[in-house]
């Protein structure tokens, strides 16, 4: 199968492109730019913005399966390079894949699409889109995944995964940026209440993704719905942060805060770089505030019923791994 894999050089894609090599399939990125590590595969790769209709044009022909992994992540900046990534792009996607015939799209989204700023404990997917949001990301990624279940018919099927917190290994993202800033000092603990958090080991976020897909038709039970991916093995938010600068050999964090006195930091900080037109993220934000002082952690039978879901790493595997990993670097 040809397969094409938006975000190729990402952490999620990259993982989802070694999964689909290893399977015998073709694989084609499209990102913004050349990966190594994809050349080294042979994978061959376009360069282009998802706003970019001839790009993601080029990209989709051809192809049978569709994984749209890219997108816009962080928790700052301007709505409209959000919304014309996240949203437009994806629109772009949907609309190409039409155009060429592609009848299978895997879309990943993101909890943070129900998460109006309050605890979700055990919910499913029946919880309705939140009314609200704090940042920019988690709205235009509801706006794209509402696109991308609606596009469903008796030809064309999709379905849309939302991994919570993905770590592990290879990730750019959330492991650097926590392991940096304990380096620091920082990090402060948001209150005293051991507010439980999912999360998601890398390889279990990928494999999620191919399970989706295979069991992708149009007359599938998965077919224009969402599910909610994790480890299944909730903790309380500070323990995980602590396991994963225990990992890099980075002291635990003890010094705290009051969940009143974080969100304050973060809406002043957003109103100080709004003003002053910063562009680089604040240190605190009313929607880190909230995420690091509140429970989330989802119900995700459903993906074990429907698909097959499993995870094979557990939390204490993978941060070994990690810690391996970490080792290894120097």
């Amino acid at each position: 199968m040809k397969v094409l894999v938006t975000g190729g050089g990402g952490f999620l894609g990259f993982a989802i492109v070694k999964e689909l090599l290893a399977r015998g399939d073709e694989v084609r990125s499209l990102s913004r730019k050349s990966y190594p590590q994809l050349q080294k595969l042979n994978v061959e790769q376009i360069a282009g913005d998802l706003n970019n209709m001839s790009a993601v044009s080029s990209a989709v022909e051809g192809c049978e399966l569709v994984f749209h992994v890219a997108a816009k992540p962080g928790v700052w900046g301007n709505y409209d390079e959000y919304y014309q990534t996240n949203f437009v792009g994806t629109k772009n996607i949907v609309d190409c894949c039409r155009q060429h015939g592609v009848k299978k799209l895997v879309y990943t989204s993101t909890p943070s699409v129900v998460h109006s700023g309050d605890s979700i404990e055990a919910i499913d997917e029946t919880a309705p889109y939140a009314k609200d949001y704090l940042t920019h990301y988690p709205k235009t990624k509801a706006l794209a995944e509402q696109l991308v279940l609606n596009s469903c018919d008796s030809v064309f099927s999709a379905v849309a995964l939302r991994p919570h917190l993905i770590w592990g290994p290879g990730d750019n993202h959330l492991v650097p940026r926590i392991v940096e800033r304990g380096k620091a000092g920082q990090l402060r603990q948001i209150g005293t209440k051991p507010c439980l958090v999912d999360s998601v080991y890398i390889s279990n976020a990928a494999n999620a993704h191919i399970l989706a897909a295979n069991e992708l038709s149009p007359n599938s039970v998965v077919s224009g719905k969402a599910y909610f991916i994790s480890n299944g093995e909730p903790l309380p938010v500070w323990e995980l942060i602590n396991k994963i600068l225990g990992a890099a050999n980075v002291p635990p964090v003890t010094k705290t805060i009051s969940p009143k006195i974080a969100y304050f930091a973060g809406w002043l900080m957003e109103m100080v770089y709004s003003a002053l037109r910063i562009k680089s993220e604040p240190r605190m934000t009313r929607f880190v505030a909230k995420q690091l002082s509140t429970s989330h952690w989802f119900d995700i039978s459903a993906a074990r019923r429907d698909f097959g879901y499993k995870p094979t790493v557990s939390i204490d595997q993978g941060i070994e791994l990690l810690k391996q990993d970490f080792a290894s670097q120097n």
